[in-house]
C-alpha cells in the first residue's frame, strides 16, 4: 500500500539493552548503537492509500504514534519491532492488526501546529486500559544537511524493515522511500506514558529529537519467516 507519513516527530532514548531485549519475541535481538538499546517515541499525521492509489479522506487521514526499537535478526536483517502503535481511526487498527499483526490500538489523538511548535497529544481507547497518554511538544528548527548527519542520526532514522509475530512465526514487511528530510528539534514538553504502558521503565533525561516535515512510502506485503535465535 502507498502512505505518506508526515509531520513526523522522532524522540529517543537510550536504554540497557537487556531491559529491552526481555521484551523481544524468540529470534530477535536487540540492535545497539554506543552499547545502548534505543527506544523511539515517533507521532506523526498518515495517509494511506490502496496498491491502486484510492483514498478516503475521512478514513484515510489519522494521526498515529507508536514506540519502538530496533532489531536483528537470525538472518542479520536490521528493522524496527514496535511496541505499539496508536492510531486515531479504528478501520486503520482492525486492518493493520489483522494484515500486519502489529500491536495498533485506537486512541483519540490530535495535531496541532503554531509557527515552529508542533503539539501532538494521544488518549488510548481499546483495546486494553483506557486512559494511557500521552502529550508531546517541540520547536523546529533549521534543516540538517547531509554532511551533518551523523551515523547515530542514520541508525535511527534509516530502517526498512517492520517485524511482527504470528503465532510461531515471525513476519516482516518492508518499507520503501527516500530518506528523511530532517530537521533539528527540542522538546518543549514531554509528559508520555505509553513507553511505561509498553512494559518499559519510565525514561529518564532529555530526549534525542529529530523532525521531518515528511516522506512518501510504499509497504510490501508480510513476509513469513522462521522463528529463531539469532546466531
Amino acid at each position: 500500500m502507498g502512505q505518506r507519513w508526515e509531520r513526523l516527530t522522532f524522540l529517543h532514548w537510550s536504554f540497557d539493552p537487556a531491559l529491552v531485549q526481555r521484551l523481544l519475541p524468540e529470534g530477535l535481538q536487540v540492535d545497539t548503537f554506543g552499547g545502548a538499546a534505543w527506544v523511539g517515541l515517533v507521532p506523526f499525521f498518515m495517509h494511506v492509500a490502496t496498491a491502486s492509489g484510492s483514498q478516503v479522506p475521512w478514513v484515510s487521514r489519522f494521526c498515529e504514534t507508536n514506540v519502538r526499537t530496533y532489531v536483528r535478526d537470525a538472518h542479520g536483517r536490521t528493522g524496527i519491532w514496535f511496541f505499539s502503535l496508536d492510531a486515531a481511526r479504528l478501520g486503520a487498527v482492525a486492518v493493520a492488526r489483522a494484515a500486519y499483526h502489529l500491536p495498533y490500538y485506537w486512541s483519540s489523538m490530535r495535531l496541532a501546529e503554531d509557527g515552529e511548535q508542533i503539539a501532538y497529544t494521544c488518549r488510548r481507547r481499546l483495546p486494553g486500559p483506557r486512559a494511557v497518554t500521552s502529550r508531546v511538544q517541540v520547536s523546529v528548527g533549521d534543516r540538517l544537511s547531509t554532511g551533518k548527519l551523523d551515523e547515530r542520526d542514520h541508525f535511527l532514522t534509516a530502517r526498512w524493515i517492520l517485524f511482527s509475530v504470528s503465532g510461531q512465526r515471525y513476519r516482516l514487511a518492508r518499507a520503501c522511500h527516500q530518506p528523511w528530510p530532517l530537521h533539528r528539534a527540542h522538546a518543549e514538553i514531554v509528559d508520555d506514558h505509553l513507553i511505561a504502558a509498553a512494559g518499559l521503565p519510565q525514561p529518564k533525561g532529555e530526549p534525542l529529537v529529530h523532525y521531518s516535515p515528511g516522506v512518501d512510502v510504499r509497504i510490501g506485503r508480510p513476509e513469513k519467516a522462521e522463528r529463531r535465535s539469532p546466531a
